[in-house]
C-alpha cells in the first residue's frame, strides 16, 4: 500500500513548476516592451534639435545691415577739384585787367582776400593768363629790437623786398623775403658759414643765398628767406593759413638776420 502513494506525489509536484515559468515568460515580455517605446521616443526628439540649428542664417542678415554703414557717399567735387565741404567749393570769381577779365582761382583768390580785404591794400596781385600762377611784390622796413640783448637796435633798419608766388596746381603759396643789397663777392663765404650754423635753429622756413644775372649779364647773390605752405586739403581757413606763414616768417627772417649780425662785417654791410 505505502508503494503506491508515493508516485501520485510526483505528478502533482510537476504541474506546479510548469506553471511557474508561464508566468516569468509574460513579465519578460511586458519589459521588452516598455524599453521599446522609450526607444521610439528618443529618435522623435533628434530632428528637434536640428531645427534650431538652422537657426544660424540669421546672423548672416545682421552682417548684411552693418556693411551699409561702413560705405560713405562721395563729395561733389567742383571744377577746381575742390569738393564740397570746402569753404570756397562752386566759386567763381574774375577780376578785370587792361587785358580783359582774369579768372581767379582759389589760391589766388585767398591771397588776394587777404591782401586786399583784410589788410585794405590796392590789387597789385599779377596773374598769368591761364590762372594757374599768380605774384604778389611788396617792401617793407626792417627795424631792430629795443630790449638791448639784440644786434640790431631801433636805429637799426634796412628794407626788404617780397615776393608771394602762387601755384594753383600744386595749391602752393610760397614767400620769399630778399635784402635788395648784393652781396659782395668777398663775404659770400661768411655769409655761407653763417647760414649753415643759424638754419637748423630757426623754426620756421630757411635761409639761402641765390644768385642772379643782372641787365647787364653779371652775376650777383642776395641773401633771401624762403617759406612755404600748402593749401590743399584745408577745407576752412585758407586766408588765415597764408597769414599765418608771412607773420611767422617776418618773425623768423628778423630773428636769423639779428643772429648773423654777430659777424660784425655781415652787420655792416646790411646796414650800408
Amino acid at each position: 500500500m505505502a508503494t503506491k502513494k508515493s508516485p501520485a506525489k510526483k505528478k502533482v509536484a510537476t504541474k506546479v513548476v510548469k506553471k511557474a515559468p508561464v508566468k516569468k515568460i509574460a513579465k519578460k515580455v511586458v519589459a521588452k516592451k516598455v524599453v521599446a517605446k522609450k526607444a521610439v521616443k528618443k529618435v522623435v526628439k533628434k530632428p528637434t534639435a536640428k531645427k534650431v540649428a538652422a537657426k544660424k542664417p540669421a546672423a548672416k542678415k545682421v552682417a548684411k545691415k552693418t556693411a551699409p554703414k561702413a560705405t560713405t557717399k562721395a563729395l561733389k567735387v567742383d571744377q577746381y577739384g575742390l569738393e564740397s565741404d570746402d569753404e570756397f567749393y562752386g566759386l567763381y570769381f574774375a577780376k578785370s585787367t587792361k587785358k580783359g577779365l582774369v579768372e581767379v582761382k582759389p589760391c589766388t583768390f585767398s591771397l588776394m582776400y587777404w591782401w586786399k580785404g583784410l589788410l585794405g591794400y590796392p590789387d597789385m596781385i599779377e596773374i598769368s593768363k591761364d590762372s594757374n600762377t599768380a605774384m604778389l611784390q611788396f617792401e617793407s622796413t626792417f627795424g631792430g629790437g629795443d630790449s638791448g640783448e639784440t644786434e640790431l637796435t631801433e636805429k637799426d633798419v634796412f628794407d626788404v623786398d617780397h615776393i608771394i608766388e602762387v601755384d594753383e596746381d600744386e595749391m602752393m603759396i610760397s614767400l620769399y623775403s630778399y635784402v635788395p643789397i648784393p652781396v659782395p663777392e668777398k663775404l659770400i663765404g661768411a655769409l655761407g658759414l653763417s647760414i649753415l650754423n643759424i638754419n637748423p635753429e630757426t623754426r620756421y622756413g630757411s635761409l639761402e643765398i641765390c644768385s642772379t644775372e643782372n641787365e647787364e649779364g653779371e652775376t650777383e647773390h642776395f641773401l633771401r628767406y624762403r617759406a612755404a605752405t600748402y593749401l590743399r586739403g584745408i577745407k576752412s581757413g585758407k586766408v588765415e593759413a597764408i597769414e599765418s606763414m608771412i607773420t611767422n616768417g617776418s618773425e623768423f627772417f628778423g630773428l636769423a638776420i639779428d643772429a648773423m649780425c654777430v659777424n660784425k662785417s655781415i652787420k655792416k654791410w646790411l646796414l650800408s
